[in-house]
């Protein structure tokens, strides 16, 4: 239905209104351009074509010319009755001058966009899928083709859309601003998908800001360039229903996951440094995640963000899969591809700062919009970047929106929360005087927790088998616990404490790690008290930290065997497994985003068997209930030996369910191999070696027992049976009770 036509006094707008329009400075386009009464015709029409000499109404029904228009100002504006026609009537604005003529519909003849539910959510912050309504989309209004743009700038003076379709001309599509929520909306005929666009905005004192991108575009031009682009509807078919069936089970507590975390830039480029696309992706890393065992990819921020070097960690647009590898279409391939071969996606979201660009979100509207105004709120000295105002409910159902759109249009499996830590403390990372304490006078940021815990509500509600994960290096309390219990309600929390302690005992000379056997027993004081995952992640292979091979002590057979003992200690130990790409083949350098892993590596044995270690340590850990049903229950650990600080060896038990085969783990990190050692076990007989990272096949020494070994019932450490051993050096051998 066209817009209603309202009585007017005059059938012509003063000069000055005329003059706001050809400036663009009038904040009701609509209350100028259009259709309008005249008092001695049904209607009007009111047009404003910048370089047009004259300008014509057409019937569209007819093809015919019912009015020519007077011009009432040099720049192009034009009105005039439009005789023997009721309102409204579908028209076109035929302009010309010297050197053509053009054909138009007119933008301000179509009803507003927004519906009144939509109008309500939005102004309570409940507009879930609120990216449904906002940003340009595709669409057909009254049997005409274009674009419905709209836009949140409540405290703008005036909007336009512009783009190579306006010659990014901001007064050629000024916007109408829906007051009761500060959105500002416009159809605009025969646009087209593909068609890149901005939009132009003046502050509330009139100053024109920088063009800025669309907040919910669904794709950007590549990167140095910052316009937004239209995509057409989503008509992707997903096959992945057998996959969505059985997510929840594959991504709960007691199953196996095992992450592998990838950078898509670096992680594998084609001749002269190129990307790969999501298309070569999806051939090409799918089908190595699925040979390496892995259960899950994650990846380092995919939205869109202007700066290589950030990682993706300062996203612009949040909404847009990076065009970095291909268009959003092919993204949802790829996510589909990576569901048929049974591999989970997570990816890293980033809901605790933006960057400062211009084109971004950054004073959106000429005011600190997204952000707090003040700096001991809304700016994070470290990054350059500003914090989100977690207070303000439109801002929160953004982010909470975003989160639920890439869960519900792209199927994500898991969002990997980044740096939450810094949106739970108002004091993080700043001295005394650069922060505001909370009402209480305390320093946790109780907005940001209230949003985390509406997000986790939300996600965890509206996408059943979905899963979060905090990247939360504190001592904050319940962070992976409900939150009707009081907790924040993520599904997991990265266990920083245990890389931090593990990596860090590891780099010390064996000789030396009795004086600090604690740090690898630690860890199972707290083990239970979020539901974890053991994280080797990107941020220990960068900045000076070298790669994890290099954090091994030795000469290089030595450093092999730190490697391959420390990985078979992680994944035997409770908790989830993420590994950073080029770790699983023990990449020398230090993680570098711009080139590709060293697969060359590879041509080296000791290279190549550290990676048949990872994917038989992958299938073990999948196989074997006892290493991942009770990765969140106490009872599914307990420590044989954790005090032998002068060996450096230690044992510990992992059950499973009843019936699951117990299995019993032997670390040992010195580099002198122990015979005759005795250790407790719940039964007797047949203890099977399901694996040795000293074998033979994994650049070993191939030390072991013959690859079994039988318990006697010789009581010992407080059990009914035990067993001699000979435990290899720098390594971590399995044993699997066997009846």
């Amino acid at each position: 239905m066209a817009r209603k036509i309202t009585k007017a006094p005059v059938w012509k707008p003063n000069d000055a209104a005329i003059e706001a329009v050809v400036d663009a400075r009038h904040g009701d386009p609509f209350a100028i351009l259009g259709m309008h009464a005249h008092p001695d015709s049904p209607v009007s029409v009111r047009v404003f074509s910048p370089g047009a000499d004259e300008a014509k109404v057409i019937d569209k029904k007819t093809g015919r010319e019912v009015a020519t228009l007077e011009k009432l100002h040099p720049a192009g504006f034009f009105a005039g009755p439009v005789p023997r026609r009721r309102s409204p009537f579908p028209y076109l604005v035929e302009c010309a001058n010297a050197a053509a003529s053009w054909r138009t519909e007119d933008p301000y003849r179509f009803p507003p966009i927004l519906g009144d539910l939509d109008v309500h959510l939005i102004a309570e912050g409940r507009h879930r899928r609120v990216y449904d309504r906002l940003g340009a989309h595709p669409r057909r209004m009254e049997d005409v083709d274009g674009v419905a743009f709209a836009v949140w700038a409540p405290n703008a003076s005036r909007v336009s859309v512009v783009g190579a379709f306006n010659q990014w001309d901001g007064r050629r599509h000024p916007m109408r601003k829906r007051l009761d929520i500060g959105v500002w909306e416009l159809f605009i005929p025969g646009v087209e998908p593909g068609a890149t666009y901005k939009y132009e905005i003046l502050g509330p004192d009139g100053r024109l800001q920088p063009l800025k991108a669309d907040p919910i575009a669904f794709a950007q031009e590549h990167p140095p360039a910052t316009a937004s682009r239209i995509v057409p509807a989503d008509t992707h078919q997903w096959r992945d229903d057998a996959w969505l069936a059985e997510r929840q089970e594959r991504q709960g507590l007691a199953a196996p996951m095992s992450v592998y975390e990838v950078h898509l830039g670096s992680w594998r480029r084609k001749d002269g440094n190129a990307y790969l696309s999501y298309a070569d992706l999806a051939d090409q890393l799918v089908a190595y995640a699925t040979d390496m065992g892995f259960t899950h990819l994650e990846l380092m921020p995919v939205s869109e963000f202007p700066f290589d070097g950030s990682w993706g960690y300062q996203p612009v647009g949040l909404f847009a899969p990076t065009s970095r590898f291909g268009t959003p279409e092919d993204f949802a391939e790829f996510v589909d591809r990576c569901h048929a071969a049974g591999l989970g996606v997570i990816i890293d979201w980033v809901p605790a700062h933006f960057p400062s660009d211009a084109h971004g979100l950054m004073r959106f509207d000429g005011t600190a919009l997204y952000e707090h105004e003040d700096p001991r709120l809304g700016f994070h000295k470290d990054w350059n970047t500003l914090i989100y105002n977690f207070g303000r409910n439109e801002v929160r159902n953004f982010l909470i929106a975003n989160a639920l759109f890439w869960l519900e249009r792209f199927h994500i499996d898991a969002l990997r929360v980044d740096a939450v830590a810094s949106m739970l403390y108002l004091d993080y990372s700043r001295n005394a005087g650069e922060w505001i304490p909370n009402v209480h006078g305390g320093r946790e940021n109780l907005e940001a927790i209230g949003f985390i815990r509406e997000l986790n509500t939300a996600t965890f509600g509206e996408h059943p088998g979905t899963t979060t994960i905090a990247e939360e290096s504190t001592s904050w309390p319940q962070v992976s616990r409900p939150v009707d219990g009081g907790g924040l309600g993520f599904g997991y929390k990265w266990n920083m404490g245990w890389m931090h302690d593990t990596l860090e005992y590891m780099s010390h000379e064996p000789v030396h790690r009795k004086h600090h056997h604690h740090q690898m027993t630690f860890g199972i004081h707290y083990a239970y008290s979020e539901n974890f995952v053991l994280p080797l992640s990107h941020d220990e292979v960068v900045h000076g930290k070298g790669s994890l091979i290099g954090k091994m002590p030795g000469d290089p057979w030595q450093k092999f065997a730190n490697l391959r003992a420390y990985f078979g200690f992680m994944w035997t130990h409770p908790g989830k497994k993420l590994l950073f790409m080029g770790g699983e083949f023990a990449q020398e350098r230090e993680w570098n985003h711009d080139r590709s892993l060293d697969w060359h590596l590879l041509d080296q044995a000791p290279h190549r068997e550290v990676q048949s270690l990872v994917r038989d340590l992958n299938r073990i850990y999948r196989e074997i209930p006892a290493l991942h049903v009770k990765d969140a229950d106490p009872a599914g650990f307990e420590w044989v030996e954790a005090t032998d600080a002068a060996n450096s060896v230690y044992a510990y038990l992992r059950y499973g369910n009843d019936g699951d085969p117990p299995v019993l783990v032997v670390c040992n990190f010195t580099p002198v191999v122990r015979e005759g050692y005795r250790l407790g076990v719940p039964r007797q007989g047949r203890w099977v070696e399901r694996l040795n990272s000293d074998a033979a096949a994994y650049g070993g020494s191939n030390v072991g027992n013959g690859g079994e070994v039988m318990a006697d019932p010789t009581p010992w450490q407080g059990r009914p049976a035990s067993l001699s051993l000979t435990i290899p050096p720098l390594a971590t051998v399995v044993f699997e009770h066997s009846a």
